[in-house]
């Protein structure tokens, strides 16, 4: 599988890599996603091409093609990182408009800026040096208004007029000298320096984020936006945070970065003092209906490029496969494999593949030492819906595990299923759940089709209730659509006004 997948393929193992370990940490698996989330800001080099604002092409438009420089291949590498380039015309060019506006509303208004819409659903934005802007799906689904949208990008637009690049690279620059000097006159005082200017860096940091939030609040400010739309924007980003993490167990300060990004509470205090300081809540139009009709139809949730979670059920197109997890299972799907956690963090799974010489057999393969405390007379080679499968039992610490691994075609599926308590039952669900594991049909993945946000306006009798009973998704759908749509507490909802609900 290429570096675009979900399910990432590594190569077979040659040396011990305890399952148990990794396994272990099931219940705190959505740390890196999290950090994902707010690792926005993030300041890359320009990859060199010129840019400007205008109309955005339409998605059939020929794309032209040059000598790739070295800037540019890192451009690409960017964008595959973050799912590839989304195209959407209508939002494209309702965004690059903002972002017009910004321009000429911010500190430097000769420059001129661009946007890249990424397929991803995870909730990021950031900018480069060149005036290029990237924002996420995700980040398009959370926002309500233009004026949410406005701040995310005169955030990063602020980062960019107030050089936070330049002078995080001397500081980190002024960090490694010390470092060095430490390292060589002070040896055993090395690692208290290092901890010291590691939290010095991290309070640099800190400080761009509010800085930049400021600079931003003045610059849709002035650019005719409502300056309360950061201090909206972060509420929901700071919800979004906590549902997320409740669904799988988490606390949600697991979003904090490596303390590199202020709490959000922090932040909405200061955006929101920083817009009463210029309007008074309400003053200025939020812009909310003519947002939503720009992200009418996106997609919504995974890229099927990347594989599909709908409820238990994970399936992938591309590679023609799918499985059904146990009942009460939440499935995540990482850049790393399929995670799963249910009972409260004391059960977990993982699905993910590695490449496998086709003349070692799985029986054999599963006896390597990738697993840690396996059980050698408990492995058996079975045959799963018609493909050749081995599973085995192992035990690491408290947690103990079904190991199952499916060979299809080049490729070997390994799934893991852990827990507290191993009883007969729960081996049974692990075992049924191994078992689901099938190919699917070239038809049966043409028919897998990416969840979309459409806009519905709510009638006299809808309440937040009945339209969240119109969501598709089957994990907590009215607590979604309360987050999808900036709204504190379900009830009756205003005739006529429009709201985001997730459809197939």
């Amino acid at each position: 599988m290429g570096s675009r997948v979900k399910i990432r393929r590594a190569e077979a193992p040659a040396g011990r890599r305890g399952v148990g370990a990794a396994l272990a940490g099931a219940r705190v698996f959505l740390a890196p996603l999290f950090a994902l989330c707010l690792a926005g800001c993030a300041t890359l080099d320009p990859y060199g091409q010129t840019p400007g604002v205008g109309p955005a092409l339409p998605p059939e438009a020929p794309r032209t093609t040059g000598v790739e420089t070295p800037d540019s291949a890192q451009h690409k590498r960017l964008v595959e990182m973050f799912g590839g380039e989304y195209r959407s015309w209508g939002a494209e060019r309702y965004l690059n408009n903002i972002l017009a506006k910004l321009a000429a509303a911010s500190d430097k208004p000769g420059e001129a800026y661009r946007v890249t819409i990424l397929n991803t659903q995870v909730v990021n934005a950031f900018a480069l040096p060149n005036g290029n802007v990237y924002v996420t799906r995700g980040m398009l689904a959370l926002a309500n208004d233009s004026s949410e949208l406005a701040a995310v990008m005169a955030h990063e637009i602020a980062h960019i007029t107030a050089g936070h690049a330049g002078q995080r690279a001397e500081a980190e620059k002024d960090q490694q000298l010390i470092r060095r000097v430490t390292d060589v006159l002070q040896k055993d005082r090395g690692a208290a320096v290092q901890a010291r200017g590691a939290a010095s860096l991290a309070s640099f940091s800190r400080q761009q984020e509010f800085d930049a939030d400021q600079i931003g609040v003045r610059t849709i400010a002035k650019a005719g936006y409502d300056p309360f739309g950061a201090a909206r924007f972060l509420t929901s980003l700071s919800r979004s945070a906590s549902l997320r993490a409740s669904l799988f167990n988490q606390r949600a300060g697991g979003q904090e970065i490596a303390a590199s990004h202020p709490s959000t509470p922090e932040r909405i205090a200061q955006a929101t003092a920083a817009a009463r300081a210029l309007s008074e809540p309400g003053a200025v139009e939020t812009q909310r209906s003519d947002y939503l009709n720009a992200i009418d139809g996106i997609d919504f949730g995974d890229n099927p490029a990347e594989g599909l979670v709908r409820g238990r059920r994970f399936t992938h197109p591309r590679l023609g496969f799918g499985f059904l997890a146990p009942e009460g299972f939440v499935l995540e799907n990482t850049p790393q494999a399929v995670l799963g956690v249910a009972g409260g963090g004391a059960e977990a799974l993982r699905l993910d593949s590695v490449a496998l010489p086709t003349d070692t057999s799985l029986e054999s393969y599963l006896a390597m030492d990738w697993i840690t405390g396996l059980q050698s007379a408990s492995v058996k080679s079975l045959t799963i819906n018609g493909l050749p499968a081995a599973t085995g039992l192992a035990r690491s610490g408290e947690w103990r595990f079904r190991v199952g691994v499916v060979r299809l075609g080049p490729d070997v599926y390994r799934l893991i299923f852990a827990t507290t308590a191993l009883t007969d039952r729960m081996d049974q669900r692990f075992r049924d759940s191994l078992e689901s594991f099938r190919t699917i049909t070239p038809d049966e993945a043409g028919k897998l089709q990416p969840l979309r946000l459409r806009m519905v306006r709510a009638g006299a009798s809808d309440t937040a209730e009945s339209l969240a009973g119109r969501m598709a998704l089957a994990d907590r759908p009215l607590e979604w659509f309360l987050l999808l749509n900036g709204l504190d507490r379900p009830g009756a909802l205003k005739p006529g006004e429009s709201f985001k609900i997730v459809s197939d």
